[in-house]
């Protein structure tokens, strides 16, 4: 009752019409066609009262205010033209200018001051409403990554992940999402979740993308490139906007499954001063499914599987990563009187893992995005010169999210509210984000847990290594007794799909301790504000800009993820920053900027981030750019960088903010029974501090068990501090003509990136006695000789694997290129190529333990080729994509990724006379699935169905 209570008060307050006294009527035309176009936008200057064009063209504008005044017409992809009306029943014909190229559209977010594409100091890509009409994506999101020089990473089919210019990452805290000046990231995590909370499509107004860094204006985490969501004004764009749009994923080990997608917005402009919208999304689908069973040691795949090898680590299998060393169980067993002595004789010195479980068993797959936004705009004088602007969002839903594990994010809720004063050069803005996530669980603790459940560690590892010394006196050679003691280690294990597994799967995705449980528990917030004040009216030989910023974070996991057991954990950031904007030479060619922005974190020095550019416009139309840019950018440590405090399974991760190390701990550790002679305890629990203080680097304890090194190597691992870089571009884009009414459009594009303090993971072990100095020592070796304790631990299983958070000493450059050529071909087709290049260069010797993790192929193409117009009313759009195989390196796996082809199309009919347009489209036509990470769910394809109206 309550959803068509607000239907009907929509449906009302979109049909209140206003008694005019003045009426304009007109048609609007293409000045190169002589066709009229429908769907124009006609509007009285700097207010939102306005009408559009009907289906021939024409309009009839009836308004309240008196001659003279200023009539903007105005449609995507044409100049906008002014008419002045100066009588009642005035008749006025106007022809439209269409755009030379997109590099006549209009940007704000390269030098925060609304320049053409053309003129703009930097690298920028642009997507309007026209765009996402046309693209051959299943949703604007999607079509993003045809975009030249950006990379979209699929985590699951909610949850994509965009990146420029290399470093990519699920948990891509280098690249900023900003949805109506608001940071779209989650509090937590630090990284945006694709478009599963941001924007409906129907309300998209642009997006404009800047890759590279852009910290000198956009401050901290600006780093790899930003984003920037802009939606539709209510005073602007009203009426009632409707989307439906169904279909199928198609995956070979999902099979087909419908997907829906619905939109709706509702806008208004109840007066010249007060307006609202609002928009409602609902998606719901069937996620890629998981099932890469390869197995894998150290982070790498390796041969063999559950019956070849004992010790098998699936990769989409959770649960088998618990794993111990037979003969140490036996040499512990013997110590309790369990075992006789000198059983252990007969064990293998090999380790086994526990059976585990599929991810298809403890997933359930559902994908889901439930979306809603709503705002007041209030204009206190009936025009843009001021606009106060009440914005809400609010965002539910399910996806996969792939970290050190892989995460089921299910009823994650987040909020957004904002207020916000803007003008015609000044705006200022606070908003907070806050977030709960929901029923959110981790799989592979969800399957460690379910195992101790049903059989705790110690009585399933004891019962096979009694089962096999049995079996071995009973006369079965090794493979018969490992067989013999995993089944009778098995017997009570419950099995999916039965009462028993979903009773202990509900029990422990509700329980947020990890030690038992495995529910993903957040409550982190952040409260943001930040202003700009062009000083344009008040200096005149020059552009001026100055502003700042300033973020508070409370994070509040409970300690599930973060430390904050004893109650939310605060920190803050500020920034401020100045901009001067200058032309020169005869008609204002050459424009130089020049920005500088100083940052503060609470735990860190301040940076300052100076960047400086020239743009000159050449040729007789000012077509033809040249473009060269020096900036600095930097990022500061995540809220996960510095605050974390999680057991991740194959390691614990601790972040090195100073006042977080004493602040963790692990859980009891059991100790061997070697260990019990130096601990005097069964148990033990190891600090924070010890990963930064007195840890092996892993790669050394690797090296070390395999004999290729005489001892471990003692880890140097430094606090976590800011990374930066310095970023040097040039450009061009030009208008090349190729004939009388030929040309080419160019956006060219060359970078060079110099990395400073990399943040990195490293991977640590730390013995749970000794030293990695090596003083502690125990007359334990050949004779009675001395042993460093910390030796014996490593030899004894007595040690635990941390993931630390620091700095990189390596030099890390990164470069490469881009290259867009657009032209029509035929009659009137639109035919776009471009091409990226991307690299980088690291010395592995110089930092053994660092994975830079560039994840980035070298080479991409893509293909854009279509006609908004094949016939009346009819268009089609064709994308293609290709790139060849890159090294993908993550906490989760480090494997290559092979080169792939992808085929995207559409074809769109419109029926102007019900303001729709049908649109039939699919995504991967070849159906050949590929991955974009590993462990990820192989790629299918996906078919649609849309019908849009009135947007």
């Amino acid at each position: 009752m309550i959803k068509k209570l607000i239907l009907l008060a929509f449906i009302a307050f979109s049909s209140v019409a206003m008694v005019g006294q003045t009426t304009v009527t007109g048609t609007v035309t293409d000045a190169k066609t002589g066709e009229t176009i429908p769907g124009a936008n006609i509007k009285i200057s700097r207010k939102a009262l306005g009408t559009t064009t009907d289906f021939d063209g024409k309009f009839v504008l009836d308004v309240s205010d008196n001659p003279p005044f200023t009539l903007e017409i105005s449609v995507l992809g044409f100049h906008v033209e002014k008419v002045e009306i100066t009588k009642n029943n005035q008749k006025v014909m106007v022809s439209l200018v269409e755009n030379e190229t997109s590099l006549d559209e209009i940007v704000v977010s390269a030098s925060r001051t609304p320049e053409r594409v053309m003129e703009s100091p930097v690298t920028i890509e642009r997507m309007d409403s026209r765009a996402i009409k046309n693209t051959s994506a299943p949703s604007f999101y999607d079509g993003l990554e045809n975009l030249k020089g950006v990379d979209v990473n699929t985590n699951s089919l909610t949850f994509k992940s965009v990146n420029t210019r290399g470093f990519a990452t699920f948990s891509n805290t280098r690249f900023m999402q900003l949805v109506d000046g608001m940071d779209n990231s989650s509090p937590a995590l630090n990284f945006a979740l694709g478009n599963l909370l941001g924007m409906s499509e129907l309300d998209v107004n642009t997006v404009e993308l800047l890759p590279g860094a852009s910290s000198a204006l956009y401050g901290a985490n600006a780093f790899n490139g930003i984003m920037f969501m802009t939606s539709k004004n209510p005073f602007d764009d009203q009426g009632i906007s409707v989307s439906l749009k169904g279909g199928i994923t198609s995956q070979e080990a999902a099979g087909d499954n419908e997907f829906y997608d619905f939109n709706i917005r509702m806008a208004h402009a109840f007066s010249d001063k007060f307006a609202a919208k609002a928009t409602l999304s609902y998606l719901k689908g069937e996620e890629w499914h998981a099932t890469d069973y390869r197995n894998t040691k150290d982070g790498v795949y390796v041969s063999g599987d559950r019956d070849s090898d004992r010790n098998y680590d699936g990769l989409n299998v959770y649960g088998d990563e618990v794993s111990t060393n037979l003969r140490g169980v036996a040499q512990t067993l013997e110590g309790l009187g369990i075992l006789p002595a000198g059983a252990s004789a007969l064990l293998p010195n090999e380790s086994v893992s526990r059976t585990g479980y599929n991810e298809s068993d403890l997933m359930s797959y559902e994908a889901k995005s439930v979306k809603f936004g709503g705002s007041l705009n209030y204009r206190p004088w009936g025009n843009d010169r001021l606009e106060i602007i009440w914005n809400t969002k609010f965002g539910i839903g399910n996806t996969i999210y792939q970290g050190t594990n892989r995460y089921n994010i299910k009823d994650f809720f987040m909020e957004q509210h904002k207020l916000e004063l803007k003008g015609k050069n000044f705006f200022v803005r606070g908003y907070v984000t806050n977030e709960d996530a929901g029923n959110s669980y981790d799989s592979r603790f969800a399957a460690i847990n379910i195992n101790r459940y049903w059989k705790d560690d110690n009585t399933w590892f004891g019962q096979y290594t009694g089962a096999f010394v049995q079996g071995t006196l009973g006369g079965l050679n090794a493979e018969e007794a490992h067989a013999v003691a995993r089944q009778t280690a098995e017997a009570g294990r419950l099995l999916p799909g039965t009462a028993g597994f979903k009773a202990a799967f509900d029990q422990v995705t509700a329980d947020p301790s990890l030690v038992t449980g495995a529910k993903f528990q957040d409550n982190t917030k952040y409260y943001h504000a930040d202003g700009n004040l062009n000083l344009q009216d008040y200096i005149d030989w020059a552009e001026f800009q100055v502003g700042g910023s300033y973020r508070l974070y409370s994070l509040n996991s409970s300690g599930s993820i973060f430390t904050d057991y004893d109650g939310p954990i605060k920190y803050n950031e500020y920034g401020v920053y100045t901009q001067v904007q200058k032309k020169f030479l005869e008609e204002d060619r050459l424009k130089v900027t020049a920005s500088i922005r100083y940052d503060k974190a609470q735990n860190f020095e301040g940076n300052f981030s100076p960047r400086i550019s020239f743009a000159y416009a050449g040729g007789e139309n000012k077509n033809q750019n040249f473009r060269a840019s020096f900036q600095t950018g930097f990022r500061n440590p995540s809220t996960q960088d510095q605050y974390i405090g999680l057991n991740a399974g194959r390691a614990y991760l601790v972040g090195s903010a100073p006042d977080n190390l004493d602040r963790y701990s692990t859980q009891s550790l059991i100790v061997s029974g070697t260990g019990q002679n130096f601990t005097g305890s069964g148990t033990t629990t190891v600090s924070g501090r010890s990963a930064y203080e007195n840890a092996f680097s892993a790669i050394s304890v690797q090296n070390f068990a395999a004999g290729k090194i005489a001892a471990p190597i003692a880890a140097e691992v430094a606090l976590v501090k800011p990374e930066r870089v310095t970023a040097f571009e040039v450009g061009y884009r030009g208008i090349v003509n190729t004939g009388d009414t030929k040309r080419i459009t160019v956006d060219l594009s060359v970078y060079y990136n110099q990395y400073e303090d990399f943040i990195a993971n490293k991977n640590v072990v730390v013995p749970f006695y000794g030293d990695v100095a090596f003083t502690q020592t125990a007359p334990v070796g050949p004779g009675g000789s001395l042993v460093p304790l910390s030796l014996v631990a490593l030899g004894s299983g007595d040690f635990v694997a941390f993931q630390t958070y620091t700095n990189s000493a390596a030099d890390i450059n990164s470069y490469g290129a881009t290259i867009g050529l657009n032209t029509k071909v035929f009659d009137d087709f639109n035919l776009g190529l471009n091409y990226t290049y991307a690299k980088f260069d690291f010395d592995q010797s110089s930092d053994p333990d660092f994975e830079a993790g560039f994840n980035t192929p070298e080479h991409k193409v893509k293909l854009q080729f279509g006609k908004t117009d094949l016939f009346k009313n009819f268009g089609f759009n064709i994308n293609a994509r290709w790139q060849d195989e890159y090294r993908w390196e993550s906490t989760f796996l480090d494997a290559t990724i092979a080169s792939r082809t992808v085929l995207d199309a559409q074809i769109n009919y419109s029926v102007p006379t019900w303001k729709s347009v049908f649109k039939l489209g699919g995504a991967n036509l070849t159906g050949k699935e590929y991955l974009s990470a590993p462990g990820v769910g192989a790629i299918g394809s996906q078919y649609y169905l849309s019908w849009t109206i009135n947007n």
